[in-house]
């Protein structure tokens, strides 16, 4: 790039060390605060929103963790935080009522898979109170991702995020884009899937840069920042993936 920006990591995660957390089993997947303020800042990001690890991972955890990364986000200028809801936990419902109105919530995580629900069951649960909210939900998908289009369509007040882009087939990324009737679907480029041969050029190509987000999920971020910079897409682009995007979409909450 001709000029070094801050980056906005929207979407990682951290470790618990007072929970069941697999990812303390390997190095490769230790993720404590030091280390991710520590590689954010290397990489020249200077934001960074985050759910916990066991939050995503263990359906029956997911209450303890919304209070753990709410009190860590707010004693961490840097750090922002989703609130996991867990459909069939009405507590996590509550707690979304509540978190949602802090200055340092950017939104509401789910995890399907993980938490062994679809969204067939559960969908218009999770999205109705999103609506209600004006919610922006980030979603870890489960198949290829334009079968979110029916929801985005019924709940235009929502922001749905179809994280990890070219985890299914780039069309369903390309197609959600630009068939929502409201605008309201983006893409992450968190994991490794966005680092295939052609993913950020295509999508760009196909579906413009202005609903790509930044991220790294479980990866090096300092990896997953080269992959935008020396993509084959214009500088503007880069940009806006890198944080344009971001500003325009949380920036209500993150310039407070």
């Amino acid at each position: 790039m001709d000029k070094k920006i801050f980056a906005i990591n929207t979407h990682t995660h951290i470790n618990n060390i007072d929970s069941r957390n697999p990812s303390l089993e390997t190095v490769r997947q230790d993720n404590s605060l030091e280390w991710v303020e520590t590689t954010n800042k290397a990489a020249f990001v200077d934001k960074v929103f985050c759910t916990t690890f066991c939050a995503v991972a263990f359906e029956d955890d997911v209450e303890k963790e919304n209070d753990y990364i709410r009190k860590l986000a707010e004693e961490n200028d840097f750090l922002y935080f989703y609130v996991t809801i867990e459909p069939r936990t009405e507590g996590t419902f509550k707690q979304a009522e509540e978190m949602l109105k802090s200055d340092k919530c950017v939104g509401i995580k789910i995890h399907p898979s993980n938490h062994k629900y679809t969204l067939d069951e559960y969908g218009d649960k999770i999205f109705e109170f999103a609506a209600k909210h004006n919610a922006i939900v980030l979603i870890h998908p489960d198949a290829a991702v334009d079968y979110i289009l029916p929801f985005a369509d019924k709940y235009p007040e929502v922001t749905f995020i179809m994280a990890h882009l070219g985890t299914y087939s780039s069309d369903s990324y390309v197609n959600a884009i630009k068939n929502a009737k409201h605008g309201n679907v983006y893409t992450d480029v968190s994991g490794r899937a966005s680092t295939y041969n052609k993913i950020i050029e295509y999508t760009v190509a196909n579906a413009g840069s202005d609903k790509i987000l930044f991220g790294n999920d479980l990866y090096g971020v300092g990896f997953q920042r080269g992959r935008i910079e020396y993509a084959v897409i214009s500088e503007e682009d880069k940009e806006n993936i890198l944080r344009n995007n971001a500003l325009r979409l949380f920036g209500k909450i993150i310039n407070k």
